[in-house]
């Protein structure tokens, strides 16, 4: 079984990090086994608490009780509660049984304020999907016109 910093270098949010800022992160995560059919996230909750990554199984991704994606091993999830400390967005179910890796939002935010990379990763990142929800309501709002 790979290690936590093994599977955290698959998450293209942590892949350019060095060996040593790796296992210094992974010392934060919590290893978390996760039965199927169980909810990790709900939408509408104000439990941004935690950021998680996916080391095995699937997860479906569900937005206003309608399934919009699915999520394997190196894909992650809960970074916009943990950040915007608000509601979560999505409700994510297991699939599959899991194993998932699970951060605490302040052991998060004091390594970025240690590894300004890992902000800036961060940073794209939330701006892409704002990017995409921003398009998905405007091809909405077409629809709708039309």
């Amino acid at each position: 079984m790979p290690s936590v910093a093994e599977d955290l270098k698959r998450v293209p949010l942590f892949s350019g990090l060095s060996d040593r800022q790796l296992r210094r992160l992974a010392k934060d995560f919590r290893d978390r086994p996760i039965p199927a059919g169980a909810q990790l996230t709900k939408q509408g909750e104000m439990s941004g608490v935690a950021f998680f990554v996916i080391a095995e199984g699937e997860a479906a991704v569900i937005v206003d009780g309608e399934r919009v994606g699915t999520m394997g091993p190196g894909d992650h999830f809960g970074e916009l509660g943990m950040i915007s400390e608000t509601e979560r967005t999505a409700t994510v179910e297991a699939l599959t049984p899991m194993r998932c890796h699970a951060i605490q939002f302040w052991h998060f935010r004091a390594f970025a304020k240690k590894n300004p990379d890992v902000t800036w990763r961060l940073l794209q990142h939330v701006a892409g999907l704002l990017a995409k929800e921003q398009s998905r309501q405007a091809a909405d709002a077409g629809r709708a016109s039309a």
